[in-house]
């Protein structure tokens, strides 16, 4: 790979060489994963689909019924097809302690765990056990190979608006040696034509936008089926200064930045600033009690494998769909990085992850390039 130019899309075959062509496809059911497939097929690579079952039946993602679908897909491209149960490694990963995590009084975000876990540390497993020297999955991203440094870069897509790099800050050098993204330069809409085109089963099926486990979108109601005692943690609704406003039912029902729903009644609108698990209280205040100068991020990882000498410029995005907001990092020792932003962002949410991307020549635009990410502690 000593030939690409910088910042030059890493291809298949230029991955795994020509002499090895196997490559694990994982295969959600999905329609983007299935146009993997059929795309890698077409190229000549020996592809085997694995789909993994992680949530329960009744879950809109990674379901029994989605494998169903990837089988049939797989059937009719003719390659080798499996299902690996990781159910219970799911609960014990993901499941739990996303409960947890908002017992804690954080707002977990338990995509990130399972793409880093399930989507590429078990199933690059799966790839050595099948001899195999890749992974190519459905995701909306690029990898790129650095000309001068040789060191393997995470970019956005074409399509903006799919991007899950947010998603993928987790992954580090070898993973992105072996991973490739065959949609990082297609459209969603460019996606489902070419899969009709290919008379794929799944061309037309449409995306679940709720996190797996939680197909009715009440995660309160998922949190106390997991952990029942939470129903016995309420407390008080205060503000800044103390004063009780209400009372709760558990502080795993509310998020930093909540308007809605918070159960008491004001003559002005009044938002979750912080929440304090240990006194299970939840504090509430006006919108300009959310803004935030900085916070400190833990766990990070640096795409590059190591944290940069000094204070960087970035872009900082501190959920998903946010915007980013324009910031200097300060690396500290122990994985931590303090990130101090230009002016106040509003809700930074203690459990949420803060991904990292470079700066665009443009103000208009977003930088492609992910410097790494980590996990807002407040």
């Amino acid at each position: 790979m000593s030939g690409l130019e910088e910042g030059q899309a890493v291809g298949l075959d230029e991955v795994l060489g020509e002499e090895r062509e196997r490559v694990i496809v994982a295969m959600s059911g999905g329609v983007d994963s299935s146009l993997v497939a059929a795309l890698l097929v077409e190229q000549d690579f020996e592809v085997v689909g694995v789909t993994m079952h992680l949530a329960g039946d009744s879950s809109r993602c990674c379901s029994l019924e989605d494998a169903d679908d990837a089988r049939r897909v797989a059937e009719g491209l003719g390659i080798r097809f499996y299902v690996a149960n990781y159910t219970e490694t799911f609960k014990r990963e993901v499941i739990d302690v996303f409960a947890d995590e908002y017992l804690a009084g954080r707002t977990p975000i338990p995509c990130v765990a399972c793409n880093k876990r399930f989507k590429f540390d078990y199933l690059m497993e799966r790839a050595t056990i099948f001899g195999a020297a890749g992974v190519a999955t459905g995701h909306y991203a690029r990898v790129a190979q650095n000309s001068q440094s040789g060191l393997f870069e995470l970019r956005r897509p074409r399509d903006l608006q799919k991007d899950q790099t947010y998603f993928l800050f987790q992954l580090d050098q070898a993973q992105l040696s072996t991973t490739f993204f065959p949609l990082g330069e297609l459209t969603k809409e460019q996606v489902r034509g070419r899969a009709r085109a290919l008379g794929l089963k799944t061309a037309d099926k449409p995306e679940s936008q709720e996190i797996c486990f939680v197909p009715g979108g009440d995660y309160a109601e998922v949190v106390e089926s997991i952990r029942p005692e939470a129903r016995e943690r309420g407390g008080a609704i205060v503000d800044a200064s103390g004063a009780v406003l209400g009372q709760h039912g558990g502080v795993h029902r509310f998020t930093v930045g909540q308007r809605h729903g918070l159960g008491i009644s004001s003559d002005r609108r009044l938002y979750v600033t912080r929440i304090d698990a240990e006194a299970r209280q939840v504090v509430v205040g006006p919108a300009s009690e959310l803004a935030s100068d900085g916070a400190e991020i833990t766990q990070v990882n640096w795409i590059a494998g190591a944290p940069p000498p000094r204070p960087v410029r970035a872009r900082v995005q501190i959920r998903h769909r946010h915007p980013g907001a324009e910031a200097t990092l300060f690396p500290l020792p122990g994985q931590t990085v303090r990130v101090e932003f230009d002016e106040p962002v509003d809700a930074v949410s203690p459990g949420q992850a803060a991904v990292f991307y470079e700066l665009s020549s443009s103000a208009d635009e977003r930088g492609e390039l992910v410097l790494g990410g980590g996990w807002i502690q407040g």
